[in-house]
């Protein structure tokens, strides 16, 4: 006797599913009508897929009873829990792994929704179709009480022919949806799993003569400036585009003076493709894109994509975006200068290629695949490579590129992400480039190139990518003579990513490297009431994988990073640099495309941190890779200090995506250099059996500990070598490099003991003796205070001497700490770099000025906390009422938390402020790298343990500064 169920039948069949209509390509309006049937629907949860029966899609059934979702949405991020709750795995499955079957305990979600049709509908002339965008993992379909199919493949279009079911009034819509199927094991994307119909739903009447599909070819000769059009349809008709004077037949060529589609110049020609039922709009960008001379080319000239991997994502509806939400990516990409986007993995909502066709973005559209559970079990039964899945792919393949084809931001297909290899992969190739020869194959997993037409890796090592630039990197002969692009580098997961302006620096220096795309453009962080934004076992997952999710250069509510802002500076497409200080600056222009016609370019002066003057600095309009050197103005007479010149590219005229003003690109040099600050010891120690006074200070006598200066008064000063690890310092399980969190807390450098040697006030000078160094372990460091005074200020120089075998560790950080307290601890004045936070691999984007704060504000707000807020190349800083001057410039954080609460943080709402401003001078501060999922820091960024001294000058804040 069998117990299964039809509807556990369809629900593990590998097959697509059946009764959807082929796919087709989609375009946002025409004449023919469409009905949204967005909103709120009747909404019932089941268990398991067998636990109810169908009579809900019979019409006439009660469901008042019913609760309530909205569509688009994920029913888990609704109901305030009582529909289940998301759940996060990086790669591996949350079900047992024996395909194609799925578990019985399967969240099924019955969505009835009954709509009238308008009234102008005339269902006699021609039919209409029921298009779903988007459901999550598996639904079935009833109109008005009849099956009309099922389907899987959740980021990808589905549409029923439907007109002979309707009626004017009282149609039942029913959709059955579960979360896991068959369809579940070729979506295992590093995301949350959020069941659902999380994308439009849409009626559309389709009258007698509409157009089935229609493929527009528009490609661009450059040699010529000449553009040819030829618009294939399933129905005769005739394309007109007013601008360029065509008018022609379908199916017919014709080539015109035209002006091509590029990222930077997304010029889009409006058109109409007319039949016996219908006008459908076109937005024609004309463009070439090609192999040749084993690069990727368009329009005649290779490409360096400066890209992103963007998932999908709202902190509050998941996947289920709005269009103001992708309209504000694409313009936050825009704005920092970001000229790529990998649809990481599968296809976006239709809409956002819209926006990339109107602002202009080279889009790698992805398929909506990927198996990597399966590397578990080193790839066995991996459905790409079984070919009983290869309907299925072929049907994902299909839907992508049928959808997609007539963007003329797609300029790469993509067959999926970490899938393995197999004769699945093949087939979806070979498909593509059958269906579209006019585009470029990618996938990453094809280490051989066999099917692909680039080379593409992921978290390549910087020696790697430059062995790879420079064709030494081994491998097939075909994939030699291929380009290769780093289609996910530079994780950014909390603080970092690191080492990014070397990644560029590598690009730009060998024509095979052709870029690459950060991953990823936002964080997964789900909003939430206790934490702030919940990420991976927030929600009580079996299995998952922490804040693995957030891993972007926006915060969960689109706020951008410093990552963001440091990848703004490193891709800047206009390059200001050379030696200011001799009145010459050099302008190139990076674009690839582009010329520099809408630019304008100013210059000003400082003076220690404050503009003394500015004004427009006149740049001839540079074509693509021209460089010039420009002269500046004579330097204004602004007396003495540290000068510098800093010159900005700034839109001319406001843009479809900027303001005029928008800085585009910038750069600094120093024209005169800073004095250091010297305190000549005038004043020596006093002391009595309590207290030492030396100049504005007061120490413990037995101690030496530093009380107070100028009446402010400070607390817990000492040598501070620790740093709450961040996400990149503590790597990643896979990870074969050295884990640093892990060393430096096997080592004990979070739980450092300060051993006083000894006290010793002389002449001129306080001289405090201490050791400095973890429980269980040798080394050690001698650290030395010295204090003077010339009876205003206080200087103190910290020498330190490393004992024992520091060799295979370096340091988190190295610099003192120490507590204010008081009324006055809020604002935060300093002159350095700004007014960002920056680390010694990723501080392109701060620039040196003269900069204000609160202490809340100097606070990076990462979902999971750590290190942050530290600001580069500070000369001096006040707060709280002192006045603190560094010798060398210095690194410079504050917060309202110690680095130990930092530490033990999990969410941003462990961290509750205390009275006490803890800050931090730092020496030095180790590189942040990139491990969380890629390689550390480089070794000019490490902080090597040995002989060092560095000084402070402390006085009171508005009192005389050092000299």
């Amino acid at each position: 006797m069998s117990f299964r169920t039809t509807a556990v039948d369809y629900v593990e069949d590998v097959s697509p599913g059946n009764g959807a209509l082929p796919p087709r390509a989609r375009y946002a309006t025409s004449d023919a009508r469409t009905l949204s049937l967005n909103g709120s629907w009747r909404f019932r949860l089941s268990a398991t897929a067998g636990a109810e029966d169908d009579a809900f899609a019979e019409p006439g059934y009660d469901a008042d009873g019913w609760a309530e979702v909205s569509v688009p949405g994920h029913w888990v991020l609704q109901g305030g829990g009582r529909f289940g709750s998301p759940a996060y795995t990086n790669h591996l499955y949350p079900f047992p792994v024996d395909p194609p079957r799925v578990p019985t305990e399967n969240p099924t979600g019955d969505h009835l929704r009954v709509f009238d049709l308008p009234e102008d509908w005339d269902l006699d002339d021609g039919g209409a179709v029921l298009r779903f965008d988007g459901v999550e993992s598996c639904a079935r379909v009833w109109l008005n009480g009849t099956d009309i199919g099922e389907f899987k493949g959740s980021r990808l279009p589905h549409e029923f022919a439907v007109g002979h079911l309707l009626k004017t009034a009282g149609n039942v819509l029913a959709v059955r949806v579960h979360q896991w199927s068959a369809g579940s094991y070729l979506e295992d994307q590093d995301q949350w799993w959020l069941p659902g119909i999380f994308r439009d739903v849409t009626l559309l009447h389709r009258p007698a003569g509409a157009v089935l599909d229609h493929f527009v070819h528009a490609s661009y000769d450059h040699a010529g400036g000449l553009g040819t059009l030829r618009v294939d349809s399933d129905v005769d008709g005739r394309v007109t585009v007013p601008d360029l004077g065509i008018d022609v037949a379908t199916g017919e060529s014709v080539t015109v003076p035209v002006e091509p589609w590029s990222a930077e110049t997304p010029k889009l020609y409006d058109g109409v493709l007319a039949t016996e039922g219908e006008r459908v709009p076109l937005r024609i960008g004309f463009r070439t894109v090609e192999l040749a001379d084993g690069l990727i080319k368009v329009n005649g000239k290779a490409v360096l994509f400066k890209g992103v991997n963007r998932h999908e994502w709202h902190p509050e509806k998941g996947r289920a975006l709005d269009l103001e939400s992708m309209r504000e990516d694409v313009l936050l990409m825009k704005r920092h200068n970001i000229n790529a986007v990998r649809t990481s993995h599968y296809p976006p909502h239709p809409a956002f290629l819209d926006l990339c066709d109107e602002y202009g973005l080279w889009v790698i559209d992805e398929c909506d695949l990927e198996t990597h559970g399966f590397t578990e079990q080193d790839w066995r039964d991996n459905p790409v490579d079984d070919d009983r899945w290869t309907p299925a792919l072929l049907d994902r393949a299909a839907r992508m590129v049928e959808r997609d084809k007539n963007h003329p931001s797609v300029v790469i297909w993509s067959l999926g992400n970490e899938a393995g290899t197999g004769r699945g992969l093949t087939a979806m190739a070979e498909w593509i480039h059958g269906r579209d020869a006019s585009r470029l194959v990618h996938y990453e997993g094809d280490v051989d190139c066999r099917d692909t037409d680039m080379y593409s890796r992921m978290y390549a090592g910087h020696a790697e990518v430059e062995q790879i630039g420079q064709r030494l990197d081994g491998g097939t002969h075909k994939r030699r003579e291929l380009p290769f692009i780093l289609c996910e580098y530079g994780h950014a997961m909390g603080n970092g990513p690191g080492g990014i302006a070397d990644y560029q620096q590598i690009f730009e220096s060998y024509d095979r490297l052709q870029g690459g795309f950060i991953w990823e453009w936002i964080d997964h962080g789900v909003k939430d009431e206790r934490y702030g934004f919940a990420y991976g076992g927030d929600f009580g997952e079996e299995l998952h994988d922490g804040n693995f999710v957030c891993d972007g250069l926006l915060f969960p509510d689109r706020r951008p990073s410093p990552g963001l802002v440091e990848y703004k500076k490193v891709i800047e497409p206009v390059r200001i640099e050379g030696d200011l200080a001799d009145g010459t600056v050099r302008i190139t222009n990076r674009y690839d495309f582009a010329d520099l016609s809408a630019l304008a370019f100013e210059w000003s002066y400082q003076v220690d941190g404050e503009t003394v003057e500015s004004g427009p600095l006149s740049v001839p309009v540079l074509a693509p890779g021209e460089s010039a050197d420009v002269k500046l103005p004579e330097p204004p007479a602004a007396g003495s200090g540290e000068t510098q010149w800093t010159v900005r590219a700034l839109l001319a005229a406001d843009t479809a995506w900027g303001p005029k003003g928008h800085v585009v690109g910038w750069g600094q040099s120093p024209v005169s250099a800073r004095r250091a600050p010297s305190v000549a010891p005038t004043a020596g120690p006093v002391s009595d059996d309590r207290l030492i006074t030396l100049g504005p200070a007061s120490f413990d006598a037995r101690t030496g500990a530093l009380r107070s200066v100028g009446g402010v008064e400070v607390t817990g000063l000492r040598l501070d070598v620790w740093r709450a690890t961040t996400d990149n310092d503590d790597g990643a399980a896979w990870q074969t490099d050295i884990r640093y969190s892990e060393v430096w807390r096997k080592f004990g450098l979070h739980r450092m003991r300060h051993r006083l040697d000894g006290v010793e006030a002389g002449a001129d000078a306080l001289t405090v003796r201490t050791r400095v160094a973890p429980a269980a372990w040798e080394v050690g460091l001698s650290t030395v205070y010295r204090w003077t005074s010339d009876g205003e200020r206080l200087r103190l120089t910290v020498s330190v001497t490393p004992e024992g075998d520091w060799t295979a560790l370096p340091l988190p950080r190295l610099g003192i700490r120490f507590g204010l307290s008081g009324a006055d601890t809020d604002s935060v004045t300093w002159f350095g770099g700004g007014p960002g936070e920056a680390y010694p691999d990723t501080r392109a984007a701060s620039m040196v000025g003269r900069w204000q704060s609160t202490v809340d504000g100097m606070q990076t707000p990462y979902v999971r906390p750590q290190e942050n807020g530290a600001r580069a190349d500070v000369r001096w800083a006040e707060l709280g009422g002192l006045r603190v001057e560094g010798d060398p410039e210095f690194w410079f954080s504050a917060r309202r938390w110690t680095t130990e609460q930092l530490d033990a943080a999990a969410h941003r709402s462990d961290l509750v402020p205390g009275e006490t401003v803890w800050v931090h001078l730092d020496h030095g501060q180790h590189g942040i790298g990139t491990a969380s999922c890629g390689p550390g820091p480089l070794r000019q960024y490490y902080l090597l343990a040995e002989p060092t001294e560095f000084s402070f000058v402390f006085s009171q804040a508005g009192g005389p500064a050092g000299s």
